[in-house]
This record gives structure tokens, sequence and C-alpha cells, in this order.
């Protein structure tokens, strides 16, 4: 049985729900007696640009648009090279050098896409194409046409739809993958999450909440935090695994990251985006030996961590600004607080209901956890332990 990429949504209603209540409960545990911990953020009320949808029409018109190209013989054999030989083809850049029209409307879908996300267009060519299954293959190589369809975002989805040569349409069953080869259009998520978080890091900055890379040291650290002069502590996850259930065998492999919160030197809240581009496959144990949390960045030797997915449609902008708008009403009040609450809040309401980002979250890591740790959803665990780094 071949591993499976990692689902985020589950019974979403109910978990969204349920994790929330805890939050909350949780903040209100952990807030000082001098005052009350603040109440849980509303959902942003800013202005959002349906990142989701821009880029499932892009992906759709893209599959369109290469579906009718398949009855060039030339092209389709080319095309069909790629896909076996590499699993994953950039499809924009091949089709620039078969066909100049074809390659123009894929550059196109390719700039959608990144507005879509709040990524600069220098991020280049996004759009990748796979073959859905590798049972494909030999249909594939003995010449069966193939038909493409667009990596469909709602993981509960029963039927994809399919474009022939034709530009005929065709439902699927999105559980069992046919017979006949199917491509699929899709975002290059281990790009796109990598620029993201660029955009990220630079947009939460701009708003007045700080980040940084895990490695990174925030400059002048206050005498007494977890930096010397020789190095810093850092939580080091040393294991990792994430249980899900069966996806669409349209889904490709996941690309994770982590946002770790808690407040910074100068008694506000920061927010690390930590990539976790190996954290592919759920039940799969990975031992990556990375550095998840750099204390020399905190005040308190507590910290959360909210894992997430970059599913095609998230808007790194549009996040960011959320999460700034929501995290700046919470105050240093003395004693740790708990952030979680206030992430989950700040994602926008429609990426809980198209298709959430959402993956699992660990309330207050501190720096002297040393074990393996289960996150809130029952979702996932990590083993972590603490960490010295050294400077040269």
């Amino acid at each position: 049985m071949r591993p499976r990429p990692i689902r985020r949504r589950g019974t979403l209603a109910a978990t969204a729900a349920t994790l929330l209540a805890l939050a909350a409960a949780q903040t209100l545990a952990a807030a000082p007696s001098a005052g009350a911990a603040p109440a849980p953020v509303a959902a942003a009320s800013m202005p959002h640009s349906a990142p989701a949808s821009a880029v499932t029409a892009a992906q759709n018109r893209a599959a369109r648009t290469i579906a009718r190209s398949l009855g060039d013989t030339t092209w389709r054999t080319r095309l069909q090279a790629a896909a076996l030989k590499s699993g994953d083809v950039a499809v924009t850049p091949l089709a620039a050098g078969a066909d100049h029209h074809l390659g123009s409307e894929l550059a196109a879908a390719d700039r959608a896409i990144a507005a879509a996300k709040g990524l600069d267009t220098k991020v280049g060519p996004l759009l990748r194409l796979r073959l859905g299954d590798r049972s494909m293959r030999a249909a594939l190589a003995a010449g069966t046409a193939p038909w493409v369809t667009a990596a469909d975002s709602d993981d509960d989805a029963r039927t994809v739809t399919a474009y022939d040569s034709r530009g005929r349409a065709h439902e699927l069953d999105a559980r069992k993958a046919p017979s006949r080869p199917v491509y699929v259009v899709d975002v290059d998520s281990s790009k796109a999450l990598a620029a993201g978080l660029d955009v990220l890091r630079d947009e939460l900055v701009k708003h007045g909440v700080a980040s940084a890379a895990p490695g990174a040291v925030d400059a002048s650290p206050r005498t007494g935090t977890a930096a010397t002069t020789s190095g810093f502590w850092t939580t080091k996850i040393t294991a990792v695994e994430l249980s899900d259930d069966e996806e669409p065998w349209i889904k490709g492999a996941a690309e994770i990251y982590t946002l770790v919160t808690g407040f910074g030197q100068d008694g506000k809240v920061r927010v690390d985006p930590v990539d976790m581009p190996y954290l592919d496959y759920d039940g799969t144990v990975y031992r990556p030996n990375q550095i998840l949390v750099n204390w020399s960045n905190y005040k308190y030797n507590l910290a959360d961590a909210v894992m997430m997915e970059e599913d095609g449609s998230t808007n790194y902008r549009d996040l960011a600004n959320a999460i700034a708008t929501a995290l700046l009403t919470i105050t240093d009040q003395g004693a740790y607080i708990p952030l979680v609450t206030a992430v989950l809040n700040a994602i926008p309401n429609d990426w809980w209901t198209d298709d959430p980002d959402y993956v699992e979250s660990w309330y207050t890591l501190a720096r002297s956890n040393n074990g393996t740790y289960y996150g809130a959803r029952g979702n996932g665990w990590m083993t972590v332990e603490p960490y010295f780094v050294e400077q040269f």
C-alpha cells in the first residue's frame, strides 16, 4: 500500500469548535490573577480575495488548455516522456518550448495563481503536471490517450472532472483511481511554500509582528535570556508523525509548515514560521533533527506551535494580515498566555469552509521539554529535545 498524503479535513466543523473551545479554556486558565486573559479574537473581517476560488479557476483553465493540446501527437509524446521520467513536470516552460500559444496561456495561469497566493511573479512558474496514480503508468506507456484534470481543493469530493483532447468533460470517481491515465494539474506547493513563508515573515514585520526563520537570532537579546555570547538554546524535533484518513487519488504529497508563536524579548507577540518540507505522508515517522523554536527570541520559556499545510490556495499576504490583526490585540500580562486560539480564529472563515489549512497544534511547549508530545487535535505527535546551538 502506498503512503497517503496527509488529510487536513476530517469532521471539520466539530474539530474547529472543539479546538477553539479548548484553546479558550487553556487561555483563561493560563491568565495571571492580575487581569483576565484576552477574549478569543473573532475571525478577521479583512477584505478577502477568495484565493481558493482564484487558484482553482486558474488550474481548471490550465487543465482544459492542456487537454486540448494533446491532440498534437508530437507534443503529447513529449509530455508523456517527461511525465514517465520525472513524475512531476514543470509544464509551463516545457510547453513554451513546444508551442508559443500554449506556453503563453499557461504562463497567464501561473501569474493568476501567484497573484491569488500573494506572491511576486518573480517566484516563476508554479503549475506542475503529474500522473494521478502510479497504477496508470503502464497504460500511459502503452499509448492510451490521457485525460487531464485539476487537483481538487475539496478533500471530501466524490467526483472529479477530467477533460479529453476534444474538450469533452468526464466525471471520475475521486476515491478510486481510473484505469485510464489521467494527468493532474496542480501547484508546485514546495516552491510556493518557500516563497510564501518569506512573504509571510516580511508582511508580519510590516504589520508590527516580529518574525524570523528558526535559526535567526534577534539583535541585542536581553541579559538572562536563552541567548549567550557563545550560542543559544533551541527545541529540536528528532521525530514526528501525522495520522490521517484516505484522500482522493488526485491529491499529491502535503507541504507542511508550523507557526511558532509566543512573546518576544520586547514583550510583544511574535510569529516564527518553520518550513517542514519533508513531512509529506501520513503514517510515516520522519526524523528531521530540525530546529523548531529558537528560545533566544522569546521572553518566556514557553511557546505554542500551530501546524498548517500549503494546499495551493493559501494567500500569504492575507494570512499575515489576519494573524497580525488578531495577535496585536494581545498584550503581555506578566505571565505566558497561550496564543493558539488567536491564530485559529485569525484564519479567514472561507478557509475553514472550503479547504482548511489547519493540521495540528501544540500548546505551551517548554524550553525544557524532552520526549514525545501529542497534538491537541490528536492528529500527530512530535519527539523533541533541548539543543544548544554554538556560535563561532
